[in-house]
């Protein structure tokens, strides 16, 4: 029987075909659209842009902008919030409270008397800071674009703001803008979608008025598209092993590719390079790894008692530049259910799945550690945590003590492969070498006791 012959170009072909239906599957699933979002542990989490018409005249009308983060656990930090839309016609912003337009743009048209706040056609609106005057506040505004999660601050985790507008040349009544963004790296945003309006109450609740029309406009959030590389990496340890899992090489990036800059250890960068400007996000600077990740969490498994077992986590900031303001970490893992106590974080679990319990987040206390600090001997923060022994699925054996999955500020963190994880030591191993010295011990006693 002969031996068939297999054409070494067939790998070539099914390799390159392997190669592009990848690329395709990845093309497909990057595509801009809100639904790429959806994330399985915050499955409604979104942040929701509510256009309230409030009054309609042939002149101008008024209209009062929301801005609501109902993520659980992901967070606006600075610079801010950044909105921008396109208008449909030629209309200008005429004044403002509770925010500001960036640039006034060109508003020569309009001759004589008061300038319009904002005349551009695809403005761009920030937050007031903190401190504003009181005649231009309002309700839940001046944070300096800064939006809390759910979890964190359910009070801080909307914005309003509200401003009179008018066509500069047609009077013909309103028009709902398009194409509205946030500003903010990896948020998506949908076209705005009619609803019910909204009501509000006066006279101590007795009296309730509505809008005109309201309109939302979703925003989902996508890792994908904010960074084309991860922001964190874990790595791993116990007490039962000598062995310390680091995280994996070129989590983040390579030293020596394009664009991968860092700083040795005992160096530190140029003046020019810490310039800090309020209204941009700090770049990225970190220290020279083999992860090269601006973040790194470490699950220690610590000690282990009779009924209860002990974990140390340990979240370092290795970015040069940047301080991590209203931090969170979420963590994946099944014994979070029999969680006892947390020493030094505040901790929430995510019951998104109602009885399934495997999922919690970690946050810094107010003014303890909620600010977690750029590289260098404070760029850290820690905390341990208490859990009961589950009889029915407590176990040290193939790494079932170590996490799932991390998130650190609801960016997906890079893990090692479990077959990498610090294990038990083998107990067959053990008896065999305990066997052996048993045998040399007793024969060393024979020959000792024949001497004399």
């Amino acid at each position: 029987m002969g031996v068939m012959k297999i054409n070494p170009f067939y790998f070539v072909v099914q390799r390159s075909f392997d190669v592009i239906s990848s690329f395709i599957i990845f093309f497909l699933l990057s595509s801009v659209s809100p639904s790429y979002g959806y994330d399985p542990l915050d499955p409604h989490g979104n942040i929701t842009i509510k256009w309230d018409l409030l009054q309609s005249n042939p002149g101008s009308n008024d209209v009062k902008v929301s801005i609501l983060n109902f993520q659980l656990y992901r967070h606006i930090e600075q610079p801010g919030w950044k909105m921008g839309w396109d208008w449909t016609g030629d209309e200008v912003i005429w004044a403002m409270q509770g925010a500001e337009a960036t640039e006034q743009g060109n508003c020569s048209r309009f001759k004589g008397g008061q300038l319009p706040h904002c005349c551009e056609k695809s403005p761009f609106i920030v937050d007031l800071l903190p401190g504003a005057p009181y005649n231009m506040q309002t309700t839940n505004c001046c944070k300096g674009g800064i939006l809390s999660s759910m979890i964190q601050d359910p009070s801080k985790f909307g914005a309003v703001f509200q401003m009179s507008t008018s066509a500069a040349t047609d009077e013909s009544g309103f028009h709902m803008p398009e194409n509205f963004t946030i500003g903010v790296p990896g948020y998506t945003c949908a076209k705005p979608v009619q609803v019910a309006p909204s009501k509000y109450s006066s006279d101590g609740g007795r009296r309730w008025t509505q809008a005109l029309g309201t309109w939302n406009a979703t925003c989902m959030y996508s890792q994908f598209l904010a960074s084309t590389s991860p922001k964190c990496c874990v790595s791993l340890s116990a007490f039962y092993n000598s062995t310390i899992v680091p995280c994996p090489k070129c989590s983040c990036s390579c030293q020596g590719l394009p664009g991968a800059k860092c700083v040795k250890f005992g160096e530190t960068p140029s003046l020019l390079q810490q310039i800090k400007d309020s209204n941009r996000e700090s770049p990225s600077l970190v220290r020279c790894s083999q992860h090269m990740c601006p973040i790194r969490v470490h699950w220690h498994v610590k000690q282990s008692y009779t009924h209860y077992w002990r974990v140390k986590i340990t979240v370092n900031n290795l970015n040069i530049l940047k301080n991590y303001s209203q931090w969170n970490l979420v963590a994946l893992h099944p014994n979070l259910k029999s969680l006892i106590q947390v020493f030094s974080f505040n901790y929430e679990p995510l019951n998104q799945y109602g009885q399934i319990n495997d999922t919690g987040i970690f946050w810094g206390i107010e003014y303890y550690n909620d600010m977690l600090l750029q590289e260098g001997e404070s760029g850290n923060v820690q905390t341990e945590m208490l859990l009961l022994k589950d009889p029915d699925m407590f176990t040290f054996r193939e790494g079932w003590g170590f996490p799932r999955r991390i998130l650190f500020n609801g960016d997906e963190c890079v893990m090692s492969p479990p077959d990498q994880y610090p294990r038990l030591p083998n107990i067959a191993q053990l008896g065999a070498q305990l066997s052996f010295s048993t045998i040399l011990f007793s024969l060393w006693l024979l020959i000792s006791c024949a001497e004399q």
